[in-house]
């Protein structure tokens, strides 16, 4: 359900056909072939509660000024039954149906019909026909990369219609945010399930599936690995990065609009978020080609937590700073601001220079300077199921050897500046650093959990190396 992402330590892959006695796992890519209770149970539980969750939050702050106690008290005392809260919920529009219809249908369009041509004239973006990680089944998929691009045509026509159009009102994803929020569930259980329908009886790759006999874990976790409908239209790449993402910086500018219309201004919390979250987000779109190589496209299958997550969890859960900020504004000291500003940018860059590092390190083979030395790394190999065995350098110098998973850090740093714009009324714009602290401890956890059955020996070596995972001494 997040945007935020890793790139996988493996990083230079060179390979070489061979049969000898290298150990051919099947844990190495994707999701687990058998459920074991624990995993069930969690299973279950985000099934049942995070659509509730979101519903819980959002219309905390529609109803109760965005207080996450008052419900819950309200409830408990017997002012109001539960009937009560769902009857003042707005319902599904046919207008707030109309406006996602066609968000969803133009994000498409953007994605299938229109070739990227900005890496054409953006010196150092990478866009275009890109090549994909190799998959178990030994598929090396292709993308078209152009999120960059549908972004920037998204935006440009948003601001042509603020500014001069007028055929809508900059404020329309906040006026119909909840109907919106029904839209985007339908999508978003629409896709998980056929995407498993499609895993069972047409997938694009019979060998790069999964299947467990459970039906709870096979539809939360995915069965296809990388389902697609004809050539380009890739699920993962899609619901990943639009329509949700592209969204994320519209709402955040929808809320401003709010702010502007409901105050007569816009606090200086608000443009924060809107510049920091907006900083992320171009991120996200210049190194697009970058997230071909993350955990999300190299090891997890297209379920229920990618389609709904994305389509659900990511736009309305990841914007609650900007949503919180209409209800309470909060104008900021300068001396606050600015260390905010200064705790997100550091952030920013810690994420992106040790992204970079691990970048530059694998598209040079090592043959590199990181903090003006040669790095250091340790060599591993591996072998996948069709019995082909690749080699990768884990690199162990700069912000790679601080901590395993350096970048999110910066990552969480970037989180906790978000939160601090809100000032500390409320605790509900801090659901979102205690989510992302939770999300990539488990990250963590998980990644390392593969990378051990993939590499063995060679991973023991390299977390000797590294011993920390987030924060050099601590953990």
């Amino acid at each position: 359900m997040a945007a935020h992402q890793e790139k996988k330590p493996s990083e230079e892959r060179n390979r070489k056909s061979t049969q000898n006695g290298t150990r051919t796992s099947q844990v190495q890519w994707g999701r687990a072939w058998e459920v074991d209770w624990f995993s069930l149970a969690s299973i279950l539980f985000l099934l049942m509660f995070a659509p509730l969750i979101v519903y819980y939050f959002i219309m905390s702050c529609d109803q109760y000024q965005c207080c996450l106690i008052d419900p819950v008290i309200d409830l408990l005392t017997g002012n109001k039954y539960l009937s009560d809260i769902w009857n003042k919920t707005p319902a599904l529009t046919y207008r707030a149906a109309g406006i996602y219809t066609l968000w969803v249908t133009f994000q498409v369009f953007l994605y299938v019909y229109i070739p990227d041509f900005c890496h054409k004239f953006l010196p150092g973006y990478v866009g275009g026909v890109q090549e994909g990680a190799v998959t178990p089944a030994g598929v090396v998929n292709k993308y078209e990369i152009n999120g960059l691009q549908a972004w920037i045509i998204t935006h440009v026509l948003w601001f042509a219609n603020a500014y001069y159009f007028h055929c809508f009102s900059p404020t329309i994803i906040f006026d119909n945010w909840i109907p919106l929020l029904w839209c985007a569930n339908i999508l978003g259980y629409a896709v998980s399930t056929f995407a498993m329908i499609k895993g069972y009886f047409f997938p694009t790759n019979a060998k790069d599936c999964k299947f467990t006999g459970n039906f709870f874990y096979d539809y939360m976790m995915g069965i296809e690995f990388n389902p697609r409908i004809g050539k380009w239209f890739d699920f993962k790449l899609f619901f990943n990065g639009r329509p949700g993402i592209v969204a994320w910086t519209l709402i955040n500018l929808s809320y401003a609009a709010k702010q502007q219309e409901l105050y007569g201004q816009v606090t200086n919390s608000m443009i924060l978020v809107n510049v920091l979250q907006g900083i992320y987000v171009l991120d996200f779109f210049w190194n697009e080609a970058w997230y071909l190589k993350t955990i999300d496209i190299c090891h997890d299958h297209f379920g229920w937590y990618l389609g709904w997550g994305d389509c659900v969890w990511l736009p309305y859960l990841y914007t609650l700073q900007g949503l919180y900020l209409v209800y309470h504004p909060v104008q900021l000291g300068t001396a606050n601001a600015i260390g905010i500003l200064m705790l997100g940018l550091i952030g920013y860059y810690v994420f992106r220079m040790t992204n970079h590092h691990k970048d530059l390190f694998r598209r040079t083979n090592g043959n590199c300077k990181i903090w003006g030395k040669k790095p250091e790394y340790i060599e591993c190999s591996y072998m996948s199921v069709d019995g082909t065995k690749y080699h990768s350098k884990l690199m162990t110098s700069g912000f790679w050897g601080w901590a395993r998973h350096f970048n999110y850090t910066g990552d969480l740093m970037g989180s906790l500046a978000y939160c601090l714009t809100c000032g500390f009324d409320h605790i509900l714009p801090y659901f979102y650093i205690v989510y992302m602290t939770i999300l990539l401890t488990h990250r963590c956890i998980r990644d390392e959990h593969r990378c051990l059955s993939k590499y063995g020996k060679d991973w023991k070596r390299y977390t000797s190396a590294v011993p920390y995972r987030l924060i050099p001494g601590i953990f």
